[in-house]
């Protein structure tokens, strides 16, 4: 059966200030999927993220559903693919109904008002982050976690068949990077590919495909439970992690190769050595 690509690039070069911050990379995309990228600090994951989305030049061919990115006129390729990026500006003057309503945007002809249609749409993706409640304060009166549900909102009121993210999980408590991940499986099921740049190694390691970046290249792409990928993993972040599986999952646990000794009193906690597996 042949597999349903919703985005792919073969990236041969992208320079920033004379400096190349990626090279070599062919990654493909499958619609129902969530593929997470990890890697150190300036592996090039944003960088690559902004590369697919269309916002940085790059010496690439990147196809949205089946059609080279360059060749989508803005509003169409605005309602195919959705964004959200670190740190976004907004207009803290919107309230959070407001801000969700920008989603929409790509919708709606010019200077026409919301339909009913983009009116639910908002109301879904604000329920489904939880957001709800505080829908007419103003964005500068929430805070951080608040602000990235809200934010999640609007590229969800989008509907697009292609979603990328980039540090979505920035600002938010462990309950609701679990509804975060739910939201992600649910979108897969109903056929959207998700694309995230995550630093949570934890999270990324329930995805459906993991890309491993180290160096401005793509070090490894596939399921994220083989040895193969936690190869690629341990080799990304110098032999520094735990492997270990726990109910099914795997988790990646930092440690310190090099111990210090323990203060008067205490115990020493050594590291282990190699994959193990946690039992409860």
């Amino acid at each position: 059966m042949t597999m349903n690509i919703a985005l792919s690039a073969a990236l041969q070069s992208l320079r920033l200030q004379d400096a190349e911050i990626l090279r070599d990379i062919e990654l493909a995309l499958p619609a129902a999927c969530w593929m997470a990228v990890v890697g150190p600090n300036g592996a090039g994951k944003s960088t690559l993220l902004r590369a697919l989305a269309g916002l940085l030049p790059a010496r690439a061919r990147i196809d949205l559903l089946g059609r080279e990115l360059q060749r989508w006129e803005p509003r169409a390729r605005a309602r195919a693919l959705a964004w959200l990026g670190q740190n976004e500006a907004s207009a803290d003057e919107l309230s959070a109904y407001e801000v969700v309503m920008l989603g929409r945007l790509p919708h709606q002809a010019w200077l026409a008002p919301p339909s009913a249609q983009d009116h639910e749409a908002v109301a879904r993706a604000m329920h489904r982050t939880q957001c709800w409640d505080w829908r007419e304060r103003p964005l500068a009166r929430l805070s951080g976690g608040e602000r990235q549900r809200v934010l999640l909102a609007r590229a969800l009121a989008v509907e697009a068949q292609v979603l990328l993210m980039d540090e979505p999980l920035a600002h938010l408590d462990p309950p609701h990077q679990a509804d975060w991940l739910q939201i992600v499986r649910e979108l897969a099921r109903q056929g959207v590919a998700v694309l995230s740049v995550l630093h949570e190694l934890n999270m990324a390691l329930q995805a459906d495909q993991l890309a491993v970046m180290q160096g401005g290249r793509l070090r490894h792409l596939g399921p994220p439970g083989t040895p193969a990928c936690h190869q690629a993993l341990q080799a990304a972040f110098e032999q520094r992690l735990h492997l270990v599986q726990l109910d099914g999952h795997w988790l990646a646990l930092p440690f310190d190769p090099a111990p210090r000794p323990p203060a008067e009193g205490g115990a020493q906690i050594l590291p282990l050595r190699g994959s193990q597996r946690a039992t409860r």
